[in-house]
């Protein structure tokens, strides 16, 4: 094979020097190969001229079927460590507000069980096409019956989702009638849509005012700056549970209880895991899909 190989690429500089330069030896080394093919064949494949070297009738010959088997040797290479690297790469899209709050202070520990593995986050609102992308899975906020009306994709359910009013213990022990003097901050990425339970809806289950909900206030396009906001104290917040868990597990958010009790909204819509039913699962993708559900499950 290194005769071979020593043939084909001074067949392609037919020059011994610098085809002995590409393969890391030295010209009386490559000469000495090519002299071995030579003899091993019974015919001369060069013909040494006083300015170089050309191909003769037999290295002519030879010259195109080497060349076409070399070159693909090198594709199959290349493509073998293009899917090296690409099989430790792992791409996740989720939206902004998800990887702000959940995901981002979390992923470095499955990183940390996986360090033969990188970890891609795209964060988009945007559904990306999981059939044509390099995206693996996507994090979705989804209706119920998506699965149903997507069979196309496989769905992964996470956790369904629940609406609760949270502040700042800076704003003290505001709790019964005493949160109805509390500012309103409005989430608007819960708006437009009836089935999504809104500030009308949980005053109403508080037995607070209800007109309260269309007074003014706050209102923030993006969920990370309308948490941010209560968290700074800026008034009562309105937000999905898992979310603000951690700002409730570490005490930075208080939960309402305007009834003596926690005052939760079932939400018809729930947090997927999703991955195109079309192309074979990865195991990385199958391993992130596992740890965000023991996650998930170490929170509740």
């Amino acid at each position: 094979m290194n005769a071979l190989r020593a043939f084909e690429a001074a067949a392609r500089h037919l020059n011994f020097a610098r085809a002995a330069a590409e393969l890391h030896v030295t010209p009386g080394a490559l000469s000495h190969q090519i002299r071995a093919l030579e003899a091993q064949l019974g015919e001369a494949l060069f013909v040494r001229q006083a300015r170089g070297v050309a191909l003769s009738a037999a290295g002519l010959r030879l010259q195109p079927g080497l060349q076409a088997g070399f070159a693909l040797i090198r594709e199959a290479c290349s493509d073998w460590r293009r899917r090296q690297r690409d099989a430790a790469v792992l791409v996740l899209s989720a939206p902004p507000g998800f990887t702000r709050q959940w995901l981002a202070p979390r992923l470095h520990h499955f990183v940390q069980a996986h360090p033969n593995l990188e970890l891609r986050v795209a964060a988009s609102a945007a559904y990306v096409d999981l059939h044509g992308s390099d995206v693996d899975l996507a994090l979705r906020y989804a209706p119920l019956d998506a699965p149903a009306r997507q069979p196309d994709l496989h769905w992964t359910r996470l956790a369904q989702d629940e609406l609760l009013a949270v502040f700042s213990p800076a704003l003290g022990q505001q709790q019964g009638d005493e949160l109805g003097r509390l500012p309103l901050l409005h989430d608007e990425q819960l708006a437009g849509d009836p089935e999504v339970p809104s500030w009308r809806h949980w005053l109403r289950a508080a037995g607070l005012p209800a007109r309260r909900a269309t007074a003014g206030g706050l209102r923030f396009s993006a969920t990370e700056h309308a948490i941010a906001a209560a968290l700074q104290g800026a008034g009562l917040l309105l937000a999905h549970r898992l979310l603000v868990q951690d700002e409730l597990n570490s005490a930075r958010l208080v939960e309402a209880m305007p009834l003596g009790q926690p005052l939760r909204l079932p939400v018809p819509r729930a947090y997927f895991l999703v991955r195109s039913a079309l192309k074979p699962q990865r195991a990385a993708a199958q391993a992130l899909v596992a740890w965000v559900m023991q996650e998930l499950v170490s929170q509740a």
